[in-house]
């Protein structure tokens, strides 16, 4: 049974046994690896704004595609990153992360938090420091993901995997037992948290820059719809485009590696433009004035949607995983069922024969609030209290 968590902001979190974030008291945080900046590096750059003296551990540091915020920090990998070529070929180091994790001494910490996609949980944390694992998802190559990842594996991986993936499942159900907490980033992975692990969670969402966004005027908005993300299968760019394809309808891509871009390009009409990997400031223009933005693939949570409603912009979106506790059918969005090309076109025209693209910006954004980096700082502080750990007046600090 998972533990969904609310929190009113009038209140003060009560005063516990253990102070921390202060006084000299040491925190460690535990992270996959460091080689971008994506979803998961945005919570850890939350984490270290929460706690500015706090040590990281990782297996893999590449600093210079790593922000100032996180690099200001005191950084130690383990033994993967002392391995030839760590910071290209760290995924096939996977079998040795766990023993490496095992290996990293956080003697003399006062609290541990771990962030958790790949392998970051299995540390050994002192028997008197908490543990907090903030889960973005369990393995996925493990897990539900499986089959997918094997059968697009190589020859040779294809062939060694089936043992290692068993070998590294006893590992990854082991570790979860020496959490004290769990914290998922959604509905959808504290589902699967409690499917893998059988152990609850609380759920916190991402911090999402939402500050960063802002709406337009109604007469700015444009007639073209939008898909923004990396280009990988499993968020199904391949799926708006065929369809926007079919029905002649504008949309713009934006994301890359340019090699998929150039791949789906070539299947594409001429209503569909591809921009590949832009500066921000052009995302921001298009998330602003798109007619909606296209969200086809089940995510662990998704931040872009968060980012679209924060624009003023509804979002179409499959419902399914993330998209389930960010988008509100029929008031920010809406929400279809068919993860087909036929069933995205049905729920294009639904959407527009509601007039959804009409919303007003002002409730939209108002909804993109809720997932802002103070909404994550005092999501954490609850979930740490109830291990018994109070980090002060640290979590009400406003987000910077």
């Amino acid at each position: 049974m998972q533990v969904i968590m609310t929190i009113r902001a009038d209140l003060p979190l009560p005063r516990l046994l253990r102070p921390v974030g202060s006084g000299g008291n040491r925190v460690a945080l535990v992270h996959y690896w460091l080689v971008g900046m994506r979803g998961g590096e945005k919570v850890l750059e939350a984490l270290c704004r929460m706690f500015p003296d706090a040590d990281i551990y990782t297996h893999v540091h590449v600093p210079a595609r790593i922000s100032d915020t996180i690099n200001a920090h005191r950084v130690q990998t383990t033994r993967i990153g002392r391995l030839p070529f760590a910071g290209r070929l760290y995924q096939k180091y996977l079998p040795l992360m766990p023993r490496a994790l095992e290996e990293v001494d956080l003697t003399g910490y006062d609290l541990v938090i771990s962030s958790e996609s790949g392998p970051a949980k299995g540390v050994i944390p002192p028997p008197d420091a908490p543990h907090l694992c903030y889960c973005h998802s369990p393995m996925r190559y493990l897990w539900d993901q499986y089959t997918v990842y094997r059968d697009t594996a190589g020859p040779l991986m294809r062939l060694v995997m089936p043992r290692l993936a068993h070998d590294l499942r006893a590992w990854d159900i082991a570790s979860a037992a020496r959490v004290d907490g769990f914290v998922a980033n959604s509905s959808h992975v504290a589902n699967r948290i409690n499917k893998y692990w059988r152990r609850e969670s609380d759920i916190v969402h991402p911090p999402v820059a939402v500050s960063q966004f802002a709406p337009v005027s109604r007469g700015e908005v444009d007639e073209f719809y939008l898909w923004a993300g990396e280009l990988v299968p499993y968020k199904r760019p391949d799926l708006a485009v065929e369809a926007f394809t079919r029905m002649g309808k504008k949309l713009v891509v934006i994301g890359g590696p340019d090699k998929a871009s150039r791949a789906l390009a070539d299947t594409a009409g001429p209503n569909v433009s591809f921009l590949g990997q832009v500066p921000f400031a052009v995302l921001r223009d298009h998330l602003a004035r798109c007619k909606a933005l296209i969200f086809p693939g089940e995510e662990d949570f998704g931040i872009v949607p968060v980012e679209a409603m924060a624009s003023g912009r509804p979002v179409i979106a499959y419902g399914r995983g993330g998209a389930l506790d960010t988008v509100v059918d029929g008031k920010t969005g809406l929400l279809f069922h068919d993860p087909s090309v036929d069933g995205l076109i049905e729920a294009v025209g639904a959407f527009e024969a509601e007039g959804l693209d009409r919303l007003d910006a002002g409730p939209l954004v108002a909804h993109s609030r809720r997932f802002d980096e103070t909404a994550f700082r005092r999501g954490i502080a609850a979930s740490l209290a109830r291990l018994g750990v109070d980090i002060g007046p640290v979590w009400l600090s406003r987000a910077t």
